[in-house]
């Protein structure tokens, strides 16, 4: 069965790791898969820069950053609007955690609209980012999202963690603040990811699984640095 997921979510929420991690795992199981990058505007994580790896691991990628390729605005267009049209198992969209980013998305409602019952729209929640500490926080931003993007998010992803100073903590703190705004919402959880050890670590807690979800361990492909997150809000 195709599926097509939509990532949307602050900045910084981790949204372009989840994609590659999503990506890597559904090539691994042979699936034929292809993810589209609409982050425009930040330039620190683009996923262009790992486009020997997406390569060595079977996936397509589509990216309006590619050094020296002389995309133009209507070349990427119809590279996005292959994703409606061929017959892909899984698309992944990696959406810029603003405006922008967002409206991106708005021009393809009509092709968004035919892909109704299997398209899902996750929003990933780092509750250690501006704007996603509480719940309320949470959907505020996300109503936003919505406006903009013109599609409504099915799903919340719990992505917290402090990079380099990781910990299961940070599961434990993100699992409280997503189940609340999972509980007043009504949306379900799609995810909880993190290192391997961590999620195991958490999961030992014995959390609800409803609001957990599927457990996804992230292997890190998108390298960061703490000064560098903490210096430019990355």
């Amino acid at each position: 069965m195709r599926r097509m997921v939509v990532l949307v979510g602050n900045y910084g929420s981790g949204k372009t790791e989840i994609a590659i991690n999503l990506a890597v795992k559904a090539a691994g199981e042979g699936l034929r898969t292809l993810v589209i990058d609409l982050d425009k505007v930040n330039d620190y994580f683009r996923m262009s820069d790992k486009v020997s790896l997406l390569a060595q691991k079977q996936i397509n990628l589509v990216s309006p950053t590619f050094a020296g390729t002389g995309a133009t605005p209507s070349s990427m267009s119809a590279a996005v609007a292959s994703a409606f049209t061929e017959g892909w198992d899984l698309v992944v969209f990696d959406v810029g955690g603003d405006a922008a980013g967002a409206l991106s998305l708005g021009r393809y409602h009509p092709d968004f609209a035919a892909w109704e019952g299997e398209l899902e729209v996750w929003d990933i929640v780092n509750v250690f980012r501006p704007m996603s500490e509480t719940p309320e926080k949470i959907l505020k931003l996300k109503e936003q999202l919505e406006g903009f993007a013109r599609l409504p998010v099915t799903a919340l992803v719990n992505n917290s963690n402090l990079l380099n100073f990781a910990s299961a903590e940070d599961l434990r703190r993100g699992y409280a603040v997503i189940r609340e705004t999972s509980r007043l919402s009504g949306l379900p959880v799609a995810l909880t990811t993190g290192r391997r050890e961590f999620l195991e670590e958490f999961l030992r807690d014995g959390p609800d699984p409803r609001y957990v979800g599927q457990a996804l361990p992230l292997e890190t492909y998108m390298h960061r640095s703490w000064e560098a997150f903490t210096r430019e809000g990355f």
